[in-house]
């Protein structure tokens, strides 16, 4: 079992991002997950830094921490011969710690070039070709690809890692989890599935099962619940809306009725560890095995604080079961 922590930079600006993952390695956490985002998910939360720099300053100020983006996506925003070199490149700085997860994104994030938002499954499609494509680059010297969706023309990757970084692929439902299963080296899910372990480990995945725990820490419980609320809201939207929505004010209206009792059914809230294990044992006994944990509450050194003492040890302590 591995234990990871979410760098929402949706939620913090790129200094402070970098200051939660130093301190993340400081409290023992195995790796730390960052989203690459264009667009924050609601315009309160009021940042978006650029997740390449700020890894690149994560890696130059931490020694042991795993590095994760949670995820990336290379279909249309950015192309994938450019998500190649800046994984490579990261891999490099950090000195083989760094993962590459990948997804089929969201129009939230990729409408912002006017390349349109091609359907779910157009988009695996599209996915399936950019991680051959981030591949062929990683394999060395120059490269051509010719796809339905996407080309490569004579590109090359001067700066490459001893061994590439492993990808994790995104899995929001069956179609995802066989691609994660066939092209990927693990897979990343957001809820509790025994279905989508299941079905990536009989198809012939065998690499780690990453998922984001949602927790929300404060010393009183509907502090968390106000917190939890007020930050991951849009989350209860459902994944189709999710992916289908084009800007933060579009979240706002969408989750303006979520109250905070809503939050009570999803998240480990409150002071109580009892109650965040709970749900973070849901997670291991689904079958994943690299948990990575998300504080929706008001105070991020706090939750450092609790992890240390109240956590760390229960969670490791839990093992995971054959999916």
């Amino acid at each position: 079992m591995k234990v990871g922590f979410k760098l929402f930079a949706e939620g913090f600006g790129p200094r402070e991002i970098v200051d939660q993952a130093v301190r993340a390695e400081q409290a023992g956490f195995d790796f730390v997950e960052i989203s690459d985002h264009f667009h924050p998910w609601l315009f309160s939360h009021g940042h978006s830094g650029f997740v390449w720099s700020m890894l690149a300053a994560i890696a130059e100020r931490t020694d042991r921490v795993e590095l994760a983006t949670g995820v990336t996506c290379p279909i249309l925003r950015v192309h994938p011969a450019i998500v190649a070199q800046a994984a490579a490149t990261t891999a490099i700085l950090s000195e083989g710690r760094f993962t590459l997860g990948l997804g089929s994104g969201e129009r939230l994030n990729e409408h912002v070039v006017g390349k349109g938002w091609p359907n779910a499954t157009r988009r695996h499609e599209m996915l399936r070709e950019a991680i051959q494509i981030i591949r062929l680059l990683w394999s060395g010297g120059y490269q051509s690809y010719d796809g339905r969706y996407l080309t490569l023309e004579d590109a090359q990757v001067f700066d490459l890692p001893d061994e590439p970084p492993p990808i994790v692929v995104a899995a929001g439902g069956e179609e995802a989890a066989l691609l994660a299963a066939e092209m990927g080296d693990g897979m990343f899910c957001t809820e509790p599935s025994k279905a989508l372990t299941r079905l990536y480990g009989d198809t012939g995945g065998t690499g780690p099962r990453y998922a984001e725990v949602p927790l929300a820490w404060a010393t009183n419980e509907g502090d968390a619940l106000d917190s939890a609320r007020d930050m991951f809201r849009f989350a209860l939207t459902g994944w189709k809306v999710q992916s289908e929505l084009p800007n933060p004010v579009n979240f706002e209206a969408a989750s303006a009725l979520v109250n905070r009792d809503a939050m009570r059914d999803v998240f480990g809230y409150g002071p109580d560890p009892d109650k965040h294990l709970e749900v973070v044992r849901e997670f291991a006994s689904a079958g994943f095995d690299h948990l990575c944990l998300i504080n929706a509450g008001p105070d991020p050194k706090g939750f450092f604080d609790f992890f240390e003492r109240e956590l760390s040890g229960p969670i490791r302590e839990m093992g995971t079961p054959a999916p």
